[in-house]
């Protein structure tokens, strides 16, 4: 099961592949993998039925408790059975439904293989933890499924729908799941169903639990996005809203039903909201003229049928419902994909355009009447057989006085006429002759003859639905122990003489002739409703609801955003300082007496340093010139370069001046586009009260560090960190060692910060796009080395190669020099660049690798490796920096990223804690003694983010600000 699991996980990356090169036939090959799993579960089978039930684990991570751990009990087996059977069947029926369409199918056809993946480890896996994550899996990838026709508005409409609302129920389940873990001691969903805890707490759990089952099998008041999600392909709306993800929720509730159906909170919100559901479904599909929405409320209503029944939790009825569960899979995703038959040869699916079609397409019109008959409850179907049991279940409870018992009876009963006359209405509007308003018969729908292989999946689902019918007595066998598990009847009530049993046969009990009354009484409603047209029931509904929620929500975020977002960067920061000189100075006077333990200085360096640090940042405060007060206050940071230099830090140090001259350069950038001198368009105001903030802000802080530091009792880490970075980085730089392995985190956290700011800088200055172009720029101009033999010379028309320029001798220094106006170029700096460039290079490799036990590592590599960059640009300009630019900024971010990610998740494949590190060593000939350490390759991730983050802030505020530059010259000079 694991090793299944990990292949559903694995397999789909190549799918697309698979897809470009086979079309839509990779559909069939995509299929064997849940057709595996069927097999697998198929071959289970005895070990299942005799317990125990199979059980794999493996341990994911310890410290929380938590496993990868899979059981297949009787409800999980049947689960797996539905998933993966019918998951097989969809794909190969995607084979057909998506032949013929010019349509991108790489994604839809990996997405769905993942879904089946997904669904597969839910209703598997025996922990709770494991199960909320697969959980929200589902949510994603049922979002990409039914977006897949991404440019229509309806269908981002209804995606975002069904994730918004199944993913609030999510959340609101794992606050369940995290109080009843907490209550039980355990994770383990065996473990805490064979303990059963109890209380306050728990019954708290079950509610918010069953918030998430109820949300995510569309039961009301969650309801309405079911139907919108039909916007999805039909065999998505088959797959997920018929058999897979639509039962999550009903497989949640089959779960705990048995175990704590007694519980006070349970049966009062089951029964109702499910008996709701099953009749306002019902309703609304007696309104509807596309066959895929009557299918769609019809659905609703069928989930609510299963939800009290299932939910209700006495013996008879969890084996009834078991079966019921069967059956729906069967009938209900073998209509919807007749639906796609209709849809696909026909291109429509409204009844008011379908006349005479059932004499016209007699397999497919047979397979209906089979599956509408199952749902409706017609003998000798295994729907005739789940609803009798159901019946009579519920039927004993009323009898024995159970309250519960009778208002699910009413409910079903009510919702059974319904699903008979929305079922017939069904039947009629596909396949009968209609006539117009005069009585004459409309003209008969003309019929293309569908592939079998198209037809194949929906005829043997219908077909299915008799075989288990005729299988009622083995299936007893099969779900009995399920059932068993929960009790023979509710508190109060008399349990039977005789456990229920399923059959196709049991005589003329009262539930046959219930059941023979449902339709009759479904065939009058038909009757009288056969020609309504759409139209609400109500005249507000939920998805009105959902919709003045989210155009309420949209409200509140402009308000709260106009409010604090005032776009006044001095309010911010001020707004920042204030909280922080308030906070900080409440703990310093509430918190215990203050100690001082101060030395005058510890080296005579700071003695040089700190004098000229304060002048510094006195000039700056009292400079005029934006670029006077940026060099003013990169001093600053200059004499903490001298501080950490002679106070044991070379790599601080390093870093520091490379940090400096970074951030120099980017303000410089910047200045190019803002008025040279501060306060010509917006004078600073209040200028006193700036001055008191900023000496409160510099006191709070210096006395925060006087008393924090002066607060020690214990013995500080750091003292050991010399021996930790050796014994467990197995390095000698205590810095980066720290940094790639002791608190790999944090640098996990940091790369993600520099990514967003990379990505923030690139998005305020791009204004029409957000892709990379610099390689763009240098398509025009002549190439050297590979692809051009010839060296490259400077002629008074520019750079050209060689051969065409015989007058000329001059190399060309840098290809993007040509580029530079006359004015900005400086020949003297081309060479120098030319010269250095490579050689920086290397430094910034050797930093990168020796890092781990000599001053250096990525983050200083990758702040050399873009001070090349960095001169590159500077000399010869946008068009240089994209000849300079190994590839696009956002590739180097995302493998430098994906490599660090990898770092944290290879070490859980072999059993250790995230970004654990190994090392290697040997001895070589003649190079001598060689050690490796893993956590080079984190390093490397993190010298590739580094670069990335220069390059997309050289791109942006440097290449795109010259680029609109030159356009704003170009239009003056039209204009």
């Amino acid at each position: 099961m694991l090793l299944l699991l990990g292949a559903f996980a694995v397999l789909p990356i190549a799918v697309p592949w698979l897809t470009r090169r086979m079309g839509p036939r990779a559909f069939l090959i995509a299929a064997l993998l849940p057709l595996a799993a069927f097999v697998h579960a198929v071959v289970m089978t005895p070990r299942v039925l005799a317990g125990p039930p199979p059980f794999e684990s493996y341990d994911w991570i310890p410290p929380l408790g938590i496993e990868l751990s899979m059981r297949m009990d009787t409800l999980s087996w049947v689960m797996t059975l539905i998933v993966t059977g019918v998951g097989a069947l969809v794909l190969i029926y995607c084979r057909w439904y998506f032949g013929g369409k010019r349509e991108p199918i790489g994604q839809f056809a990996a997405v769905l293989l993942a879904f089946a993946g997904a669904m597969y480890g839910l209703v598997l896996t025996d922990d709770l933890v494991v199960l909320v994550m697969l959980w929200e899996v589902t949510s994603v990838l049922s979002y990409l499924l039914i977006g897949y026709y991404n440019r229509r508005a309806a269908s981002r409409r209804a995606a975002l729908q069904a994730l918004l609302v199944t993913t609030l129920g999510g959340l609101v389940m794992l606050i369940g799941v995290v109080l009843m873990v907490v209550e039980a001691g355990t994770s383990s969903i065996s473990t805490i169903l064979a303990e059963v805890p109890t209380g306050a707490v728990v019954d708290v759990a079950l509610v918010l639990l069953l918030v998430g089952a109820l949300s995510k099998s569309a039961i009301f008041p969650f309801h309405f996005w079911l139907p919108g999600a039909m916007a999805a392909p039909t065999p998505v709306s088959a797959y997920l809203h018929a058999a897979a993800m639509v039962k999550a929720g009903i497989y949640l509730i089959a779960l705990l039903a048995p175990f704590y159906a007694d519980s006070p909170v349970w049966r009062p919100i089951v029964i109702s909201l499910g008996g709701f559901t099953m009749l306002l479904g019902g309703l609304q599909s007696l309104r509807e003229t596309d066959l895929k929405r009557i299918l769609a409320f019809g659905t609703v209503s069928q989930l609510g049928f299963l939800t009290v029944v299932l939910g209700f939790g006495t013996r008879d009825a969890a084996l009834a419902g078991l079966a019921l569960l069967i059956g729906h899979a069967l009938f209900k995703s073998a209509l919807f994909l007749i639906v796609g038959v209709i849809d696909r040869q026909l291109a429509t699916r409204d009844i008011r355009e379908l006349s005479g079609l059932g004499r016209r397409a007699p397999v497919i019109a047979t397979a209906s009447f089979v599956a509408i008959g199952s749902m409706v409850g017609i003998i000798p179907t295994i729907g005739f057989v789940a609803k009798e049991g159901a019946l009579t279940a519920l039927l004993d409870e009323t009898l024995g006085g159970s309250v519960w018992g009778a208002i699910a009876l009413g409910a079903v009963v009510l919702g059974s006429v319904l699903t008979a006359a929305y079922g017939m209405r069904f039947l009629w509007g596909a396949f009968w002759t209609k006539r117009d308003a005069s009585g004459a018969a409309k003209p008969t729908t003309e019929w293309p003859l569908p592939p079998i292989g198209f037809v194949s999946a929906p005829v043997l689902l219908a077909a299915l639905s008799l075989v288990a019918g005729f299988a009622a007595s083995a299936l007893d066998v099969a779900l009995a122990p399920y059932a068993d598990q929960a009790p023979p009847s509710t508190p109060g009530v008399p349990a039977p003489e005789y456990p229920a049993h399923l059959a196709l046969w049991h005589g003329f009990e009262p539930a046959l002739w219930i059941s023979l009354g449902t339709i009759a009484v479904g065939a009058v409603v038909f009757a009288l409703t056969a020609r309504r047209e759409g139209g609400r029931m109500l005249p507000f509904t939920a998805s009105d609801v959902y919709n003045q929620a989210l155009r309420g929500i949209a409200r509140l975020s402009v308000l709260t955003t106009s409010f604090t977002q005032r776009g006044s960067l001095p309010v911010y920061v001020g707004t920042i300082f204030v909280v922080f000189v308030a906070a900080e100075a409440t703990a310093l006077l509430a918190g215990s007496p203050w100690q001082a333990s101060l030395d005058a200085y510890q080296n005579p360096m700071q003695l040089v340093a700190l004098p000229i640090m304060v002048i510094a940042g006195l000039i700056a405060v009292r400079a005029r010139k934006r670029y006077t007060g940026v060099v003013l206050v990169s001093v600053t940071g200059l004499g903490m370069v001298l501080l950490f230099a002679t106070s044991g830090a070379p790599d601080l140090a390093l870093t520091q001046i490379l940090v400096e001259t970074v951030t120099l350069v980017a303000f410089a950038l910047v200045l190019r586009r803002i008025p040279s001198r501060m306060g010509e368009h917006n004078a600073s105001v209040w200028p006193v009260a700036r001055a008191v903030l900023g000496a409160a802000v510099g006191v709070t802080m210096a006395l925060v560090a006087i008393v924090a530091t002066s607060a020690r009792v214990a013995t500080p880490i750091s003292d050991d960190f010399a021996e930790l970075a050796y014994e467990l980085g197995h390095g000698r730089n205590v810095v980066n060692v720290t940094l790639v392995d002791i608190r790999g985190w944090d640098t996990m956290g940091e790369l993600s910060v520099l990514i967003l700011a990379a990505t923030g800088v690139a998005s305020l200055v791009f204004i029409t796009h957000r892709s990379d172009t610099l390689s763009d720029l240098t398509s025009p101009m002549p190439r050297t080395g590979a692809r051009s033999r010839q060296p490259l010379v400077e002629t008074s028309e520019g750079i050209k190669p060689f051969g065409e320029a015989p007058e000329s001798r001059r190399t060309a220094w840098l290809l993007g020099g040509a580029k530079v106006r006359p004015e900005n170029r400086s020949i003297v700096l081309e060479v120098i660049v030319r010269i250095l460039f490579h050689t920086i290079i290397i430094v910034s490799l050797y930093l990168l690798f020796a890092g781990h036990n000599l001053p250096g590592g990525g983050f200083a590599g990758g702040l050399v490796a873009g001070m090349a960059l960095v001169m590159r640009y500077i000399a010869g300009g946008r068009y240089e920096l994209g000849v300079a630019a190994p590839t696009d900024a956002g590739r180097l971010l995302g493998i430098g990223m994906s490599i660090a990610v990898g770092c944290a998740i290879v070490p859980l494949i072999f059993g250790a804690a995230p970004l654990t590190s190994t090392w290697w060593e040997t001895e070589l000939p003649i190079i001598g003694h060689i050690e490796f350490v893993t956590s080079t390759i984190f390093d490397i991730g993190v010298y590739l983010v580094v670069i990335g983050l220069v390059l997309d802030v050289l791109r942006s505020l440097g290449a795109e600000v010259d680029r609109q530059s030159h356009e704003q010259r170009v239009r003056g000079v039209e204009v």
